[in-house]
């Protein structure tokens, strides 16, 4: 629609004015660097658009320049690796206690087993002999 023509010739104007604009700061041009940094991320503040790289800075990172925000981040990468090196062992630990549940509970079912089949034998004994019994008690009330 014409509408969103005229929307995208503004984001598309908006840009040259920003490219314009960094050229210059490149250059020394203009206003104080600093001064046209900030105009330029806060362009889309604006219009209402939030620009995600015109945050509030954190307490812990203000003041900070490159090399030591550097050098918090590979503390805190150092501090999450130690813990996920801590993790790992935690579930390689519990990962060896499955393993020797699962062998143990190999060896009770064996022994279940066992005791199943000897319990289904003497079972079967058990009736053959009161089979045995009961022929002998009517042969003997027969006799009698």
């Amino acid at each position: 629609t014409q509408l969103e023509g005229d929307r995208r010739q503004n984001l598309v104007d908006e840009l040259l004015t920003r490219h314009r604009q960094l050229e210059a700061s490149y250059r020394n041009e203009g206003s104080e660097p600093d001064m046209s940094r900030s105009n330029l991320m806060a362009g889309g503040a604006k219009r209402g658009i939030t620009n995600p790289w015109f945050l509030e800075e954190s307490e812990e990172t203000r003041g900070l320049g490159f090399d030591e925000l550097r050098q918090q981040q590979r503390r805190i990468i150092e501090e999450q690796d130690a813990g996920l090196d801590a993790l790992s062992s935690i579930i390689s630990r519990q990962k060896q206690m499955g393993q020797e549940i699962g062998n143990e509970l190999d060896e009770q079912n064996e022994i279940i087993d066992d005791l199943t089949n000897l319990v289904e034998n003497t079972d079967e004994r058990l009736r053959t002999q009161t089979r045995h019994v009961k022929m002998v008690d009517k042969k003997s009330t027969s006799c009698g």
